[in-house]
């Protein structure tokens, strides 16, 4: 009796590896994908090019950008130079990288293909500017908090480089993310745990902000869309990203292994893979969704 109690359990438990490869996979479970310290803790600012490799900030060392292929294998890609630090990066539909430098005031342009980092955009008078985001028509809008003081503003990019403040007296701006429709842009402050929604003029200026969701607890950082609009927004110091609905509701929270994620983009064959760089561990964690993200799809519509 105990023998075959035995085999009838070995037999239940060998079962579930018989289920086809094609049956439902897990979404919104987060897994490792670089190992623990590979990046310093300045790791931000996360984005795919069209083939999927995923460039995040600081890979090994302060000013560097590093490549991840989709299976995690990591190298440094470009180091800027000077004192110039990146956080957010952007790509345009022709290729090119967009890379915001907190430290040296710019916006640089570089070339996946040769390499080669020019100046797009220079202002003294920003603070820092942290995020990126980038519209359908290739204008580029940045997020530029100033932390000592718990304030920020917003800057518009044109298509050639030339800068104009859009928004002043704000919070610590910082997630930035343009609608898929570029009708709207989406900024929120960490400090101040607010969410807002500008609407965008046909001039590129904005409108009057509207106040999309108030978290009650804990910070922001960067948060990007998926094809229908939904935001996905790292909550620093929880240790989730939050699926926010176009209306404001939030769908759900993603547990990402680290209490300290500051940054997301979506990748993968499909575009249905959440990249997320996480502070505490140093390191990209990757889950699945149901929807393929913004990004994505610019790329497949270029």
């Amino acid at each position: 009796m105990l023998r075959r109690l035995s085999l009838l359990v070995g037999a239940l438990v060998l079962l579930p590896l018989g289920i086809p490869a094609g049956d439902k996979e897990k979404l919104f479970v987060a897994k490792p994908l670089t190992e623990e310290k590979s990046f310093t803790p300045g790791i931000e600012g996360p984005n795919c090019d069209a083939e999927g490799n995923i460039y995040v900030v600081n890979f090994e060392k302060e000013q560097t950008i590093g490549k991840v292929t989709p299976d995690g294998k990591a190298e440094i890609f470009i180091t800027l130079p000077g004192k110039s630090t990146g956080n957010g990066i952007v790509f345009d539909k022709k290729g090119f990288m967009y890379v915001a430098d907190y430290m040296e005031h710019k916006i640089w342009k570089v070339s996946i293909k040769t390499k080669e980092m020019t100046v797009f955009a220079f202002d003294p008078k920003m603070n820092q500017p942290n995020d990126l985001a980038i519209a359908p028509d290739g204008t580029l809008f940045a997020s530029d908090p100033n932390w000592v003081k718990n304030t920020g503003q917003l800057w518009r990019i044109d298509k050639k480089g030339k800068t104009q403040l859009v928004a002043k007296n704000m919070g610590t701006t910082n997630g930035i993310e343009v609608s898929p429709d570029g009708k709207t842009l989406y900024v929120n402050e960490s400090v101040q745990r607010n969410v807002w929604a500008f609407p965008i003029k046909t001039d590129g200026t904005l409108g009057d902000k509207k106040l999309l969701k108030k978290f009650d607890d804990h910070g922001f950082d960067g948060m990007r869309c998926d094809i229908v609009g939904n935001l996905y927004i790292t909550r620093y110091g929880k240790g989730t990203v939050a699926v926010l609905s176009p209306k404001g509701e939030i769908l759900r929270e993603i547990d990402v292994l680290g209490k300290q994620p500051s940054n997301l983009c979506f990748g993968g064959k499909d575009g249905k893979t959440v990249y997320v760089t996480e502070v505490t561990k140093q390191r990209l964690v990757q889950f699945r969704v149901d929807q393929p993200g913004l990004a994505w799809k610019r790329w497949q519509d270029k």
